[in-house]
């Protein structure tokens, strides 16, 4: 059986979703995981883009074994420098140079003439041998490159020293046999191909980059760019879910297979979700909310008596749990750590007695602890800002006959700040005294509350998205009380913002 890699872009086209940004730190967080998802290689971001991405980058590579750690650079000097100096001293590692291609990125954007960006692939692959050995090239919105050109384009960097060519559907345009057809003619039409791997890029626009993927898999490409949950810009990338699953349930008509965990696949969902905030629709394949629920009495009687008649797949087999409901106040310490294991959260001593700190708290409020609980427990205190601005206390006077107010203390670096505003509603009003102390502008861009776990007594959730000197920066926070969950949500978003832009929290 052909084995594919599974070329993980999560912490680069991934973040690149609106409100999907991660702190350096985010981006190890999720790294690990992945690892433990057994990706081939993870894209770790843009390194000359700005501060945060370099560093996130080179995080990444240093705490990883593993994946091939790669780093995303335009055919510009500065951006392979930048690429190669965040890699430096890494054993797996690869560069991923780019230039677009089609006769819309020619006129408008490059204003280049063909013959110009044959040379330009030339000189930077070229250039790119001075820091690796691994170099992948694409030429950006491939699909809607003419096929003649793109062929030469292809010629060009692996005559140059390419070691993969990548081929994008850049805006999720291609049709199958159309995505298929271009991967058989660079397969059959390219002096030494066969020496380099063949790696495809597809965006979901239309709704095909999973089917356009297996096409070019099944034509001859042999690397696969995927993200998890499908997120990335527009309507996002490949699935690494769907297309490791395909590969799985239909492996009596698909020859090909990876080297995926499958039982981790639900676990890395999650982590992403909490991290981002980014909530999968629930009817999302694989992995949404609604895929193992059945309402029809027809249904439901058929996966009583056999759950194959409606269910093609277990939730085990993806390491989701048929019955999440496990812990309670008097779980001790073993049975927490064991049920973070399964979900390849590993912490040290430190981090460990904080969360079973904060599992013992909710235990006394709530009966029941679900996975759930533990996983946003555990992402809460990973991404508490060592500097960062800290919610100490807030008081509320609400009420449909009264004018909400809200007063509220927050810490930052040792000192202690507060501020009381009024508002449309209890919740406007904290955000507007937060925004006071830390004099940022702040647009709320996205609100989404909603439980974890289940019953009256389930904590609420709200994941946030703000607008902040025009960029967009997410957040999260969990609580019994949906109005401190929504300012600790409010307040995690302006420190990853402030982590992105300068560093100053860590």
């Amino acid at each position: 059986m052909k084995r594919i890699k599974i070329f993980d872009t999560t912490l680069r086209d991934g973040e690149q979703s609106p409100g999907a940004s991660m702190t350096p730190d985010e981006k190890v967080e999720m790294a690990l995981m992945l690892e433990a998802l057994g990706v081939d290689l993870i894209e770790a971001g843009f390194p000359v883009s700005s501060p945060a991405q370099f560093e996130g980058v080179k995080k990444v590579s240093q705490a990883v074994v593993k994946p091939t750690v790669v780093a995303l650079a335009r055919c510009v000097e500065s951006d392979i420098d930048a690429a190669g100096e965040a890699l430096k001293n890494i054993k797996n590692r690869r560069i991923h140079v780019f230039i677009a291609t089609s006769p819309i990125h020619r006129k408008y954007k490059l204003r280049m003439e063909k013959e110009e960006i044959l040379k330009r692939i030339e000189n930077y692959i070229n250039y790119a041998k001075k820091y690796f050995s691994d170099i992948e090239f694409s030429p950006e919105d491939a699909s809607r490159t003419e096929l003649p050109f793109l062929v030469e384009v292809v010629k060009t960097a692996v005559k140059a020293g390419a070691t993969t060519i990548n081929i994008p559907d850049t805006v999720g345009y291609s049709l199958p046999e159309e995505f298929a057809n271009i991967i058989k003619t660079i397969k059959e039409g390219v002096p030494g191909i066969e020496n380099v791997d063949i790696s495809v890029h597809c965006h979901n626009d239309l709704g095909l980059a999973l089917i356009n993927s297996i096409y070019a898999v099944k034509n001859g490409a042999n690397q696969v760019e995927v993200t998890l949950n499908g997120i990335g810009e527009r309507a996002g990338n490949c699935a690494l879910e769907e297309f490791v699953m395909a590969s799985k349930v239909r492996r009596d008509l698909l020859d090909f297979g990876t080297n995926i965990n499958p039982e981790f696949i639900y676990p890395a969902s999650r982590l992403l979700v909490h991290i981002t905030g980014i909530i999968p629709s629930r009817n999302k394949p694989i992995i949404g909310e609604n895929v193992f629920l059945h309402e029809s009495g027809i249904h439901q009687d058929g996966v009583l008596k056999m759950r194959e008649t409606y269910e093609i797949m277990k939730p085990e087999d993806i390491g989701r749990p048929s019955e999440s409901l496990v812990l309670g106040r008097h779980s001790g310490r073993h049975a927490i750590k064991k049920k973070l294991e399964s979900y390849s959260v590993k912490l040290d001593e430190e981090k460990f007695q904080r969360v079973f700190e904060r599992f013992l708290e909710l235990a006394d409020k709530k009966k029941e602890v679900f996975d759930d609980d533990l996983i946003s427990i555990v992402s809460d205190v990973l991404r508490e800002p060592i500097n960062g601005y800290r919610l100490m206390h807030f008081h509320v006077h609400t009420g449909n006959t009264l004018l909400p107010t809200a007063t509220v203390k927050l810490e930052f670096k040792d000192d202690e700040f507060e501020a009381a505003e009024t508002g449309n509603g209890p919740i406007d009003a904290i955000f507007k005294a937060i925004d006071r102390i830390t004099g940022l502008k702040t647009k709320l861009y996205e609100y989404i509350i909603q439980a974890v776990g289940s019953g009256k007594n389930a904590q609420g959730e709200v994941k946030l998205t703000l607008e902040i000197e025009g960029q967009f920066s997410s957040g999260r926070g969990i609580s019994t009380d949906i109005v401190e969950a929504s300012a600790i949500a409010y307040i995690n978003a302006i420190n990853k913002h402030l982590i992105i832009k300068n560093g100053l929290l860590r």
